[in-house]
């Protein structure tokens, strides 16, 4: 499109970009390791797309580093680097997670930035019980199911350069946040992915702000597809976990493990429509346009077009 601030790239323009040279610096094993269940990703999409991407992502964090070292010879300053932030944002199921956690171990094995950190924004979900007092477990996942203040106070803390962050730790199988937490000791990058990490801040009500997560972060990915195929994944997953994870005695989702497949269906559809839907309609999918890049998956699950914001 004339005049657009973005660049669209096929698959095909997309992975020429790649560094011919390089060895892809991830094994097999890795990928399946790291790979959430119901993404099919494999090397052959990690080296025409993820290669790519973490090499545009080393040249932003290169450049970041060298305004920092202009900035410090402007102000006679001697301060250490702060950490570059990655946001990556999309749907439930849509595979922000492999996304994240594939760039992390990419991004980790260029040079001079081998310390990356992942952190998920599940952890500054409300506890269940805060959720349950407050009315709000249906819309768990929703903006305001985030302690966002605890959320923008990590990020502006490791932007800081504090030499330890604590964040906390959430856990899938028992679907809420645990009593414990990580220590994020100074990144070179900060992977920071979550369903709403775009967001601007609120600019009414008691929640208004001047500022948000979104304006901390220094890159930022959209992980997209068709709502149908999101949906459809969504319940394949769905029946895949009632299969595995929900047959843990320690698991949230326990009862629906012994569904019949008819009442799986049904359930997960239901959990799709009145939760999932409606939440990436009206908050996660109208913060795709903030996104620096937007990887957008066909029906198969892989990536087929990408578009880029000109700098």
């Amino acid at each position: 499109m004339s005049g657009s601030p973005f660049v669209d790239f096929d698959r095909a323009s997309w992975a020429a970009l790649r560094d011919e040279h390089g060895d892809l610096p991830l094994t097999g094993e890795e990928l399946e390791e790291l790979r959430s269940l119901g993404d099919p990703v494999d090397l052959h999409e990690v080296r025409e797309v993820y290669l790519p991407l973490s090499r545009l992502l080393d040249l932003h964090v290169r450049a970041n580093s060298g305004l920092l070292q202009a900035y410090r010879t402007f102000l006679r300053q001697d301060e250490e680097p702060t950490p570059f932030v990655i946001g990556i944002a999309g749907s439930v199921s849509v595979g922000k997670s492999t996304t994240a956690r594939l760039l992390r171990l990419l991004l980790a094995r260029w040079e001079d930035h081998p310390n990356v950190a992942l952190v998920t924004t599940d952890g500054f979900l409300y506890p269940n019980a805060e959720l349950e007092r407050r009315g709000m477990m249906t819309r768990k996942g929703f903006p305001e199911s985030y302690d966002r203040r605890a959320l923008l106070r990590f990020v502006s803390d490791v932007k800081a350069g504090k030499p330890e962050v604590p964040a906390p730790v959430y856990s899938h199988l028992v679907y809420d946040v645990l009593d414990e937490q990580r220590a994020v000791a100074r990144p070179d990058i900060l992977v920071l992915e979550g369903l709403n990490v775009l967001q601007p801040a609120p600019q009414t009500g008691e929640r208004a702000s001047a500022l948000a997560v979104s304006d901390l972060i220094d890159f930022s990915i959209y992980v997209d597809a068709h709502p149908a195929d999101v949906r459809r994944w969504y319940i394949e997953r769905f029946l895949a976990l009632r299969e595995t994870a929900f047959r843990d005695p320690a698991s949230y989702f326990r009862r629906y493990a012994e569904m019949d497949t008819e009442s799986a269906l049904a359930r997960a559809a239901q959990l799709w429509d009145d939760i999932n839907g409606p939440n990436l309609r009206e908050n996660i999918a109208p913060t795709r346009s903030r996104a620096g890049l937007v990887l957008t998956k066909g029906g198969d699950h892989s990536v087929r077009r990408i578009r880029l914001r000109k700098v």
